[in-house]
């Protein structure tokens, strides 16, 4: 009988268990927590107050029959819509202007067939930016720029396009490594200067690849409006703030419709733009 080889992805396999199993005694053995307290009459009971609150039970006005509070709602989403889009479109510009020196096949000279060293330097920096750019959550980032410049969509626009450049950036940048580099280095040993190769050879490629996860990023933003809105971005989530804290449950309600909506306007798009560029 032939020996089984205890690869790497077996010792990935056990180590994910034993970190399961380790995580768990911790919470359960070390901590001493019991799941039966999240279900005690208290929290069944608060539990039971908010769902029924969020449908209108007991509740004298409710929002989401409400003519009015349906207008300011829509004005809240064309707001949040706004914001969202600023902060797609500021982040896909930077990327743009730097996913190509950000490209390891770019920087060791293997794409374009030129190897120059200053390249290695750009490439680092940028990877640094990119990495920086992720690496501070949103919120942070709303917290700084709100605190430069006065509360609106546009410092809360800024906030999201400073967290996302660094993610699309990433992102962009691997779908260059991964491309097929033949058609592209055909044309740089035909001569054709650097704007050529990037019009004819890389955008033709990766576009359709870019556009998904652009997409992907904008609705990902849509719902992340939600959290920069709690420090005064305005939108829907400065407005879910307020509702959550004077317990007005059918306008949470009103607004959770609003970003449902908001998320499935964003697929429709995403799904046709993929068909158009098919």
């Amino acid at each position: 009988m032939k020996k089984r080889k205890f690869t790497f992805l077996t010792f990935s396999f056990y180590a994910f268990l034993l970190l399961i199993a380790a995580s768990w005694y911790f919470v359960i053995g070390v901590k001493n927590a019991s799941f039966l307290e999240l279900f005690s009459k208290e929290n069944v009971a608060y539990a039971s107050k908010f769902f029924k609150g969020l449908f209108g039970v007991g509740q004298e006005e409710i929002a989401f029959l409400n003519r009015d509070s349906w207008s300011y709602a829509f004005t809240l989403t064309i707001e949040t819509l706004q914001m969202s889009i600023m902060a797609i479109g500021f982040s896909t510009i930077v990327m743009f202007l730097t996913v190509i020196p950000a490209a390891r096949n770019v920087a060791d000279g293997t794409l374009t067939l030129s190897r120059k060293w200053y390249r290695w330097v750009v490439f680092g920096l940028i990877r640094i930016s990119y990495i920086f750019s992720r690496a501070i959550p949103e919120l942070v980032w709303a917290m700084i720029i709100i605190f430069i410049f006065k509360p609106g969509i546009l410092p809360g626009a800024i906030a999201l396009a400073l967290h996302n450049f660094g993610i699309l950036g990433k992102l962009c940048a691997e779908v260059i490594e991964d491309t097929d580099s033949r058609p592209i280095r055909n044309l740089a040993s035909a001569g054709a200067g650097r704007a050529q190769i990037l019009m004819y050879g890389v955008l033709p490629t990766v576009l359709p690849q870019f556009l998904t996860y652009i997409l992907y990023r904008w609705e990902v933003i849509m719902r992340t409006t939600i959290v920069v809105g709690f420090v005064g971005a305005g939108g829907l989530g400065q407005e879910f703030k307020l509702s959550m804290s004077f317990f007005h449950y059918t306008e949470i309600t009103l607004l959770l419709i609003c970003y449902l909506i908001l998320v499935i306007i964003a697929d429709f798009i995403s799904e046709k733009s993929r068909f158009f560029v098919k």
